[in-house]
């Protein structure tokens, strides 16, 4: 198998085939686009756990992790509570490198007023480079649950922000160099500074008390992946203009340079949104200062399909990140 997420299709039959329910208390189990597990702790509560990894890039490591695993809880509805942290580095690290991945877990822990609430941390062989691996846990009202059921056609999907906005800033960070022989220093800083607007937090939290029935975080897979996945947990089809994707220039010229394609980039701060009266939605956003647009609808059948003016695209299970392209290079 090749560097990346698993393809969907082995992910439901050496995954999810195997797994067993077991629990009446666990009331959301593994899913095609369902990144977080609920957990009933009481008659109103229930408990909201995530996990994820930290393998795309060195840099910034400690301020992506928190930020990506807080995104799946905020993504569910739930509010983020802490985190536990999995640090595994390689055979003589300087423990300065382990005060900095800390230093950046306790910044970001403190911007979303969350704790690290434990962990375990270790030197080993069977890592090159340091690994952070973050369960993230949260809590939800259980009447505030997504209900699993199949999404309305004519249901509206909003995005936040832009398109590949991580996979740009990780490429602008770690090809610095490289991409300053075309691009001028101050285009590369900007390119490197969309990594400032990696939460979608605030804007879970808006879109949960403003009626949204499902939400979705764009991680591994870049636009076109989260889409898909969003469907799938919808249950629905969905109808999708290109052209309303929203993309920042910085993002356009550099899938450009390494010839890669911008909706296929992973893309953790943008966040997709299953919303009645989406407009008012997006009114409410743009007025906390979160850039979002209506970008497409959900639709009666299964096909997931992205319109370019008379061109349709259909859309796939995610492949491997347009990112790991650029970083093997």
């Amino acid at each position: 198998m090749r560097i990346g997420k698993i393809p969907e299709v082995v992910l439901k039959r050496s995954v999810f085939k195997i797994i067993r329910h077991r629990r009446k208390e666990v009331l959301v189990r593994p899913g095609v686009g369902l990144d977080c597990a609920h957990v009933e702790i009481g008659n109103d509560e229930v408990m909201v756990l995530s996990t994820d990894p930290i393998t795309g890039t060195e840099e910034n490591i400690g301020t992506l992790a928190v930020h990506v695993t807080a995104n799946d809880i905020a993504s569910s509805g739930a509010e983020p509570i802490g985190i536990m942290v999995s640090t595994l580095l390689p055979e003589y690290t300087d423990e300065c490198k382990l005060k900095e991945i800390m230093r950046e877990l306790e910044a970001a822990c403190e911007e979303l007023n969350i704790e690290v609430m434990g962990g375990h941390t270790e030197i080993t062989d069977v890592v090159n480079k340091p690994l952070l691996t973050i369960t993230g846990v949260g809590k939800i009202k259980k009447v505030k649950m997504y209900a699993e059921k199949k999404i309305r056609p004519g249901t509206e999907i909003i995005m936040t922000k832009w398109a590949g906005l991580e996979g740009t800033a990780i490429i602008a960070k770690e090809k610095r160099e490289e991409l300053t022989t075309r691009y001028t220093s101050d285009f590369v800083d900007s390119a490197t500074n969309l990594l400032n607007n990696i939460s979608i937090v605030k804007e879970a939290k808006i879109a949960s008390e403003h009626g949204a029935y499902l939400m979705h975080d764009i991680t591994e897979g870049g636009v076109f992946g989260a889409l898909w996945e969003i469907a799938c947990a919808g249950r629905c089809g969905i109808e999708v203009d290109l052209k309303k994707i929203p993309i920042r220039q910085e993002t356009v010229e550099i899938s450009e340079f390494y010839d890669i394609n911008p909706y296929m980039l992973i893309s953790s701060g943008s966040l997709l949104i299953f919303a009645d009266h989406a407009n008012a939605l997006v009114d409410e956003l743009q007025r906390e200062g979160i850039s979002a647009v209506v970008i497409g609808k959900a639709t009666e059948d299964t096909k997931k399909i992205v319109y370019n003016e008379d061109e349709m695209r259909f859309l796939e299970p995610a492949s491997v990140d347009e990112l790991y392209k650029v970083l093997k290079a």
